[in-house]
């Protein structure tokens, strides 16, 4: 447990699942279901500090730094990037989970954490109870998309996945200029959404050199493999099983390009609900008692 307030009332520790050293926080009520919160990039479990003091009165609560971010090992990821695929990282999830004692659970994600959640329900229906994504559609549907609009909006996508050292070179010359410009170019107004201390674990472990190319490789994972992995899912007609929720902001470019409803129920075979948040990107920062009481009122049913 943190002595300075910072999680208070959570363990941190580090986990061997899968061979890869996972970094998680745990906390909330020891008898209440377990539920799982994935970040996205540029992050790391920190995000969901604002949500989880909400959430720790009604769940058992797991904050894990995914595979190549926070303090969670980073890894070669290879000719093919599969240690960055999302099915690898989901795979770290469900092992953690287990690890904890827990075979079934519910999830949530956000950004990169949402399309590892996407993956998880695909490969282990029998683990997730029910799952929320926040501020996505489908990789596959948005790259299916890809026009001037969204490649300007999402230029990273396609930066991000050029062949190493060029963008592990250019972001490293300054990470803090390259982190700050992401984490303030998709919020509502700068950096003020983010708490100091939030950005001050953010700075520290975005500007290590192999977490850097970890995050590239994230990106070139699902510019790759994951393609592949999503086109075998949909051609052999598998779904979601469970019920989702889609939450997604009314300044975000996945609202002003896409219709994240209509996208995730045809992916999705249990009940699809969810709304627009008055938020950018950075949701459950921006907007965290709204979040909790959205991730509250779906999975608390």
């Amino acid at each position: 447990m943190d002595a300075d307030g910072w999680f208070d009332g959570f363990d941190a520790g580090e986990y061997e699942v899968n061979g890869v050293r996972l970094f998680a926080r745990t906390g909330g009520r020891a008898d209440a279901p377990p539920l799982v919160l994935l970040h996205g990039f540029p992050q790391t479990h920190a995000m969901w500090h604002r949500v989880a003091r909400r959430l720790a009165p009604h769940f058992r609560l797991v904050l894990p730094d995914l595979r190549g971010y926070g303090d969670s090992a980073k890894l070669p990821g290879g000719a093919d990037h599969a240690a960055y695929s999302k099915r690898a990282l989901a795979a770290d999830v469900v092992a953690l989970m287990r690890s904890l004692g827990h075979a079934r659970f519910d999830v949530a994600g956000h950004d990169r954490g949402g399309r590892v959640a996407h993956r998880l329900a695909l490969d282990h229906p029998q683990a997730v109870a029910r799952l929320a994504v926040i501020d996505i559609a489908p990789t596959l549907d948005m790259y299916a998309a890809t026009d001037m609009a969204f490649a300007r909006a999402y230029y990273h996508w396609f930066f991000l996945i050029q062949p190493a050292p060029l963008p592990e070179r250019l972001i490293g010359a300054d990470p803090r200029f390259y982190l700050h410009a992401k984490l303030g170019g998709w919020g509502s107004g700068g950096l003020a959404h983010l708490e100091p201390r939030a950005l001050a674990e953010y700075e520290r472990c975005f500007a290590r050199a192999d977490a850097i190319h970890a995050m590239c490789e994230d990106y070139r994972a699902s510019a790759g493999i994951d393609l592949e992995h999503d086109r075998a899912s949909r051609a052999a007609g598998e779904k979601i099983a469970c019920d989702l929720l889609v939450l997604w902001g009314e300044r975000g470019v996945v609202r002003r390009l896409f219709d994240p409803l209509a996208l995730w129920r045809a992916q999705c075979a249990g009940t699809v609900g969810g709304h627009a948040m008055p938020a950018g990107h950075f949701i459950p920062e921006e907007r965290p008692a709204e979040t909790a009481q959205a991730l509250l009122d779906f999975f608390a049913r």
